[in-house]
C-alpha cells in the first residue's frame, strides 16, 4: 500500500485544465489501487507564506537551540514537510506562468527543500557537499500552458523554464523519477487544445496501465 500526494497550483477552479486532469489522474489511481491513500493539497487557492528572515534563521538554528518564535517560525515548513515525506508518490498540477511556475508553488518548494530535512550540506565533501534526503519516490506533474513549442526542437524550447527547474529541484532533494505530461494550447482553445488533452489522457492511461 503507497501513500499519494496530490498537489494543485493552479489558482483557476473548474477551468483549470492542469486541476481537471490531475483530478482525473488520482482518481484512475485510486481505483487501480483501492488500498492507497490520498491526500491533498491545494497551493494555488490556499498559498503558504514565502520564506522570510525568521524562517531562514530558524533552518540554521539546531532544532535544541530554537527559541519558541524561531519554532513558531518555522511550524508551517516542518508541516509541509512532514506531509511531504510521508507520501511514496506525488501527482502536481503546474500552469506555466511566464515560462516558469507561479509563484505560490515556488513558495511551496521554498518550504520544502530545506537543509537537515530534505538535503544536507557536507562542506567537507569539495565533489558534492549536497546530499539528497528524499529517495525511492515517484512523481508525476501535469502541466498547462498557453501554447506549444516547448518541447525539444520546438520554437520557445529555450523559453521553458518549468520542466527544467522543476526536474532539477526536485531531483536536488533526491527526486528523479519524474514523468511529466504536457497539456499546451489553452490560449489556441479549439481543436488544438483538445488534441493536447487528448494526448494527456491517452499518456494518464498508458501510465496507469490502461
Amino acid at each position: 500500500m503507497a501513500h499519494l500526494l496530490h498537489i494543485d497550483s493552479s489558482p483557476r477552479g473548474e477551468r483549470s485544465h492542469s486541476r481537471k486532469l490531475t483530478r482525473e489522474f488520482v482518481e484512475a489511481w485510486k481505483q487501480a489501487h483501492p488500498g492507497d491513500t490520498v491526500n491533498y493539497r491545494d497551493v494555488g487557492c490556499n498559498p503558504v507564506p514565502h520564506v522570510d528572515e525568521q524562517w531562514i534563521v530558524a533552518a540554521h538554528t539546531p532544532p535544541e537551540q530554537r527559541t519558541p518564535q524561531l519554532q513558531e517560525g518555522i511550524l508551517i515548513s516542518d508541516r509541509l514537510i512532514d506531509e511531504f515525506l510521508a507520501a511514496d508518490l506525488y501527482v502536481i498540477g503546474i500552469p506555466m506562468y511566464n515560462f516558469s511556475i507561479p509563484s505560490t508553488f515556488k513558495a511551496y518548494i521554498d518550504q520544502i527543500v530545506r537543509p537537515t530535512r530534505t538535503f544536507v550540506f557536507e562542506p567537507e565533501d569539495s565533489t558534492n557537499p549536497y546530499k539528497p534526503l528524499v529517495l525511492g519516490k515517484k512523481m508525476f506533474i501535469i502541466t498547462a500552458r498557453g501554447t506549444s513549442g516547448y518541447g525539444s526542437g520546438g520554437k520557445y524550447e529555450n523559453c521553458n523554464y518549468q520542466n527544467p527547474y522543476l526536474a532539477a529541484v526536485f531531483g536536488f532533494i533526491g527526486i528523479t523519477d519524474i514523468t511529466f505530461i504536457n497539456v499546451e494550447n489553452d490560449e489556441s482553445g479549439g481543436k488544438k487544445l483538445a488534441d493536447s488533452i487528448a494526448a494527456a489522457r491517452i499518456q494518464m492511461a498508458q501510465l496507469l496501465g490502461g
